[in-house]
């Protein structure tokens, strides 16, 4: 397939692009939040605009009330909310929360879809169990209890833990901590009887929360998927929340350099235009070819994950990995480009890194990607 968008992806693209650059604005949306100390570390009626837009369903099915597209198109919002560093729970609730609850029951699913739909809702995975992305790791405990099942143990750096309405939790209900099967996920309420949150504002000024689960008892209407089977659904939500955020580095990659050339058409030194000298001419055109592999590869595992391709878990991995490396080296460059200034909390471009850092760690960063590459290819 060309790795480009369609005609429709592209009208999709032009509404969302306006809508998110003036409604999401860096000023009116990430400072103001961030100066305020807000405990959500995002704007509820921004999310209520997002639903009323229907994007908020777009990774739903349109028989579960959503508008029945793709990964694809899931990108290109969340490439529009990295480029405006706009504060959103899109991608932890219309993204990887839409993937899991598309295996829930009709219940789980009834309790839950509305409100995402509405822009109301809001989820969170729960998944790591310590400062780095290992899922092949799960020790937190699941046992049967009665017609349900009690949790015991904790999960790490849940974005929107504490504010969420329920917690997507993958949890060990059979075998030992590093088996691949035993699994099985869950939709908790955020305020369960037993449940603790820590919660902690993130490099980017996101809010995330340490989640400690002591006996938390859950009926069986909250599974998600198969009991002790939910390793390959695990790797479903992962994989879409994976090259969701690739999308979304792409676009804070993006936005660095579209900031950072428009510095350097502006800033004088020596009577110049800093945008005049060869050395930085060079830097900016690597630069943009970078930024451009990374856009094609993240459209590639979008497609080949719509077209459920048996190559989209090593793709997926690709482009989480090469979106990384190729946004670390925007903002690096539009810091270093911005001169002094870059350094300060004026001007937006250090905004642009710290967003980078944390979406480099979220679900994995490039060392861990490469490594599940070599793997998944045999070596």
């Amino acid at each position: 397939m060309p790795l480009y968008h369609t005609e429709d992806q592209t009208m999709l693209a032009d509404t969302v692009t306006g809508f998110v650059a003036n409604a999401g604005a860096i000023k009116t949306q990430l400072r103001r939040l961030r100066d305020s100390g807000d405990a959500a570390g995002y704007d509820p009626k921004l999310w209520k605009q997002f639903g009323e837009m229907g994007l908020t369903g777009v990774l739903l099915s349109e028989a579960d009330g959503g508008l029945g597209l793709g990964h694809v198109e899931a990108g290109i919002v969340l490439r529009e909310i990295g480029r405006n560093l706009t504060p959103s729970p899109f991608l932890a609730t219309a993204v990887i929360g839409a993937i899991a609850l598309g295996a829930a029951t009709d219940e789980v699913k009834g309790r839950y879809l509305p409100g995402i739909i509405a822009g109301e809702t809001v989820l969170a995975l729960a998944v790591d169990e310590g400062a780095k992305h290992r899922p092949e790791r799960i020790a937190l405990r699941a046992e049967r209890a009665g017609n349900g099942f009690r949790l015991t143990g904790a999960k790490d750096f849940v974005i929107h833990g504490a504010t969420a309405d329920a917690l997507i939790v993958a949890a060990r209900t059979s075998g030992s901590d590093r088996d691949a099967d035993g699994i099985t996920l869950f939709a908790v309420p955020r305020d369960a009887a037993g449940i603790g949150h820590n919660a902690v504002r993130l490099v980017d000024s996101a809010m995330a929360s340490h989640v400690t689960f002591d006996g938390v008892q859950v009926d069986g209407g909250t599974v998600i998927g198969d009991v002790d089977g939910g390793r390959a659904l695990l790797e479903k939500v992962l994989n879409a929340g994976r090259v969701g955020a690739a999308a979304e580095l792409n676009g804070v990659g993006g936005g660095a350099f579209a900031l950072t050339t428009g510095y350097l058409k502006t800033r004088k030194q020596f009577g110049r235009l800093i945008g005049e000298f060869q050395a930085l001419q060079h830097r900016a055109a690597h630069l943009y070819a970078e930024l451009e592999i990374a856009d094609a590869a993240v459209i590639k595992a979008q497609q080949l994950l719509d077209g459920g391709s048996a190559r989209a878990d090593v793709m997926v991995s690709v482009a989480k990995a090469k979106a990384t490396l190729a946004t670390n080296l925007a903002v690096r460059e539009g810091v270093q480009m911005h001169g002094g200034v870059g350094m300060t909390d004026e001007y937006d471009i250090g905004l642009f890194m710290k967003r980078e850092r944390a979406l480099t760690e979220f679900l994995g960063d490039a060392s861990y990607h490469a490594d599940r590459v070599a793997t998944l290819s045999g070596y």
